[in-house]
């Protein structure tokens, strides 16, 4: 290798390794301005009455029913969007990986991984809440359980795309070590494999239920809101994103104050959720010395 062609490539490599790294600082450096931001703005409003008060106190409330509908809302999204987005992304990974049938399906899933949250908020709404209304008589319309399809219609994509790509990185000779001992696939499957993977899986479990928590679109279509609390699935429900929503569209600074305490509860929400699970998958991990 001649000596010219050595120091084109070092200076490709430098330059590369500084747009990189201008890339990666600049990018650190907006997400430290938006956490500060919101730190500064929402730690004042955060006390006990934020989460004792609902928000029909205006004000002088806080978001007590907006927390509890979000927590409900999130977890029937995950009942419904998890099980069936694992199940789908080890079909995909392990029984269609290079059959037209596979690659059909990704490419729904891409689709649908990319649609924009309100038009499924509309799709949800006019499959269930239309016609929830129209069968009873307009008793319920609106509902948590509307909110709840709406926001696993949105996880499910990414909890497919997910683990269809952490199992793709399992080993192919873990596979065929396993088969070799005469063990069936779907035992492999799960015995071995969605172990192996287990921790990749969950991490996209978390990436939807990150992306659930800050939802507002879908769920002003489908669970609408509701300024008092409720524990009911078929009642209309409020959510920390919708309150956020409305609070940020009133000229009270007040309520703008809670808004930035309910933005931060999200995040902090989001944050400690990631740290636990990193916790304990570190703990569980085998090391080999």
């Amino acid at each position: 290798m001649s000596a010219s062609v050595y120091l084109r490539r070092r200076c490709i490599n430098l330059a590369a390794l500084v747009l990189s790294g201008c890339a990666t600082a600049l990018g650190l450096a907006f997400l430290a301005w938006i956490l500060w931001v919101t730190l500064k703005n929402g730690l004042g409003a955060i006390g006990p009455r934020l989460f004792t008060k609902i928000t029909a106190y205006g004000e002088q409330g806080g978001l007590a029913n907006a927390i509890i509908g979000s927590l409900i809302m999130d977890a029937m999204a995950l009942l419904i969007c998890a099980p069936i987005g694992i199940l789908a992304g080890t079909y995909l990974a392990e029984y269609a990986h290079r059959s037209r049938l596979g690659a059909t399906i990704r490419f729904l899933n891409d689709i649908l991984l990319s649609a924009p949250s309100i038009v499924l908020g509309l799709f949800v709404y006019v499959i269930v809440v239309l016609p929830m209304s129209n069968l009873t008589g307009g008793a319920y319309s609106f509902s948590g359980v509307a909110g709840a399809v709406a926001l696993a219609l949105i996880g499910l994509p990414v909890i497919v795309r997910t683990t269809d790509e952490m199992l793709q990185l399992v080993p192919t000779t873990l596979r065929e070590a396993t088969l070799s001992l005469g063990i069936p696939q779907w035992k492999m499957t799960v015995q071995v494999l969605m172990r192996a993977a287990a921790s990749g899986i969950v991490t996209g479990v978390l990436l939807a239920l990150a992306r659930l928590a800050g939802e507002t679109a879908p769920l002003l279509f489908t669970a609408f809101g509701n300024n008092f609390m409720t524990l009911h699935p078929l009642d209309k429900m409020e959510s920390l994103p919708v309150a956020i929503y409305q609070y940020t569209n009133d000229p009270n600074p007040s309520l703008h104050a809670i808004a930035w305490a309910g933005a931060l509860l999200i995040a902090l929400f989001v944050l400690l959720l990631s740290l636990a699970t990193r916790m304990l998958f570190s703990r569980n991990k085998v090391h080999h010395d």
